[in-house]
């Protein structure tokens, strides 16, 4: 069994510096297995939805189901204290729904929510998924990204109309990045869900990139986005140190000294 575990992560350390597709006869060759052992490896693999053949007879390849895997797995690590503090303060502070998302594929997935005490309200559960591309969560996510990191999920991107202000090109996603940036927050309006309004700001811990969004009815915190954005910045200062636009997000416009 261990020797089954080690001849699946040989696999998967080979495709990761191969970068191209590999017949039976190829990894059979390459690491000395038994055609026979060869081949239920992949038979296996094919079932499970690890590996596929992009072209028939033309050899296999893994399919994105392990970097899914991986962004889950990663997602649910446990948040750090600092975040998890953060928005318990900015929820006290604003009044109105906050929430730290993570990176999943294309998607963003809300790891922990402070839902707002007012009676109408923005309704969210951990472990809702937004698009990342065209949400101030996802975008905010994003813009932390490697250039090769965003391009990957561009080119997947599906460009379906949400509501008024969703994003529907990836020149129209890669211009709200670079003006968001610029002005120190990210900003929706109606993208994803009718008649919401959002304020994101990205964070960066040990390595991982996250969100924290604030967000609300439209009608009330559409007039609050500067506001709102300044009060967040004053909140990651306080709980991630003077220093920490400086060093972790030094591409985000500063708001506050």
């Amino acid at each position: 069994m261990v020797k089954q575990a080690a001849n699946v992560l040989d696999l998967l350390e080979y495709f990761a510096r191969e970068q191209k597709t590999a017949s039976l006869a190829d990894l059979s060759a390459h690491f000395g297995w038994p055609r026979s052992s060869t081949f239920n490896l992949i038979q296996t693999l094919v079932e499970r939805g690890f590996l596929y053949e992009p072209k028939p007879r033309g050899g296999y390849y893994p399919t994105s189901r392990w970097l899914a895997l991986a962004q889950d797995v990663a997602a649910a690590e446990p948040l750090p204290k600092a975040a998890l503090a953060l928005i318990r303060d900015l929820a006290d502070a604003i009044g109105e729904t906050v929430w730290i998302a993570a990176p999943s594929g294309q998607q963003a997935v809300l790891l922990s929510v402070i839902q707002s005490a007012h009676a109408v309200r923005y309704t969210a559960e951990p472990g809702r998924r937004v698009p990342i591309h065209a949400t101030a969560s996802g975008q905010a996510i994003m813009s932390q990204m490697t250039a090769a990191q965003k391009t990957a999920i561009l080119r997947k991107a599906v460009f379906e109309r949400f509501g008024e202000g969703t994003p529907m090109s990836v020149e129209e996603v890669e211009q709200s990045i670079s003006a968001s940036l610029r002005r120190g927050w990210f900003r929706s309006a109606s993208a994803y869900s009718p008649d919401l309004g959002g304020v994101s700001v990205p964070l960066a811990f040990s390595g991982r990139i996250f969100s924290v969004t604030v967000a609300g009815p439209l009608f009330r915190i559409e007039r609050r986005m500067d506001e709102t954005a300044a009060e967040i910045h004053r909140a990651i200062t306080r709980h991630c140190g003077e220093d920490y636009f400086r060093k972790q997000v030094p591409n985000l416009r500063r708001l506050v000294d």
